[in-house]
């Protein structure tokens, strides 16, 4: 039968499973999603802006290079897309379902880590003079000189979160993820010296610092609050995906744990150890010149179609 032959793990023949597995996950995922809106609802804390401090919040206003509703496809849809093609490829329903699961975690937990702390600092946009004096007339109170400000009130809003970059932490989070992904998918450290793959896995990362560049061109964010913001997306998207995968240097971190774990059991179920069955990996080797081909086996794989115990 098709859904219980080794390596033959379809979104037909174990979707359910994995999802039963998972509902928790998806549960928790789904008051994230929530934790982050109200977040934005609420009002961030307003810090003191004196007559002093508005030469350094003095910059144009202007609109977003990247929109905020384009974060989202190049940190999340373009990923996925990339995950449901391997799966075409490959078969294997436990890399797609801990792909797409994986890179959501990291987004929502960036997303609630940095609005959270976007609320609780309050710093002032570069171009905060300009949120809270729209007709350029400032206003201040003169006895403690902070701002009186009479500009529209969802911009001046918007102008108190700052730190950290919403756009760096989200690029980051999602494309970090992604790199590491490649990382794993093209063996990019097996000590074979193609480093045509590091390209690879740095793109992700120039897209992503390009993206925070951009909060510092358009004068949204201070220098601080894309770097803070890139760290934070860079580290979530670490844990995330070592949650679910090996360290890309390992000799399985082409399938995640729990691909092998399913194999493990299968087995131990006499359930089926064909070497014929097995699934082909997407480990390269040379085979001459600098080629790149597909590796068909991996260690942990050897092992049990072996007959030794892992």
């Amino acid at each position: 039968m098709a859904d219980i032959q080794l390596g033959c793990h379809t979104v037909r023949s174990h979707g359910a499973k994995v999802a039963r597995l998972h509902m928790y996950d998806w549960i928790i995922l789904f008051f994230l999603a929530v934790v982050d809106g109200l977040l934005n609802i609420i009002e961030p804390f307003h810090r003191f802006v004196g007559r002093d401090m508005m030469t350094d919040l003095s910059y144009p206003l202007k609109g977003n290079t990247i929109p905020f509703w384009a974060v989202p496809l190049f940190a999340v849809v373009l990923p996925w897309i990339i995950f449901v093609g391997i799966y075409f490829k490959k078969k294997n329903v436990y890399d797609l379902h801990h792909g797409i699961l994986g890179i959501l975690y990291s987004v929502l937990i960036t997303a609630v880590i940095t609005d959270a702390i976007k609320d609780a600092v309050g710093r002032p946009r570069p171009d905060f003079f300009w949120r809270c004096f729209p007709d350029g007339k400032p206003n201040y109170d003169k006895f403690t000189s902070n701002v009186i400000c009479h500009g529209e009130k969802s911009v001046i809003k918007e102008g108190h979160k700052s730190f950290p970059s919403g756009h760096s932490s989200g690029s980051f989070a999602g494309l970090g993820f992604l790199a590491w992904y490649l990382a794993g998918k093209l063996a990019a450290f097996d000590r074979k010296g193609h480093i045509a793959k590091l390209c690879l896995v740095f793109l992700p990362l120039l897209v992503a610092s390009l993206v925070a560049v951009s909060r510092v061109d358009d004068y949204w964010h201070h220098w601080q609050d894309v770097f803070a913001g890139g760290i934070i997306g860079l580290t979530v998207a670490s844990f995330c995906y070592l949650q679910f995968f090996p360290y890309p240097f390992d000799a399985d971190a082409i399938w995640p744990h729990a691909y092998f774990q399913q194999l493990a059991e299968t087995q131990s179920n006499g359930i089926a150890n064909s070497y014929d069955m097995r699934p082909t990996g997407v480990e390269p080797v040379d085979e001459g010149h600098g080629a790149i081909a597909l590796r068909n086996t991996s260690p942990m794989l050897d092992a049990m179609e072996s007959g030794r115990r892992l």
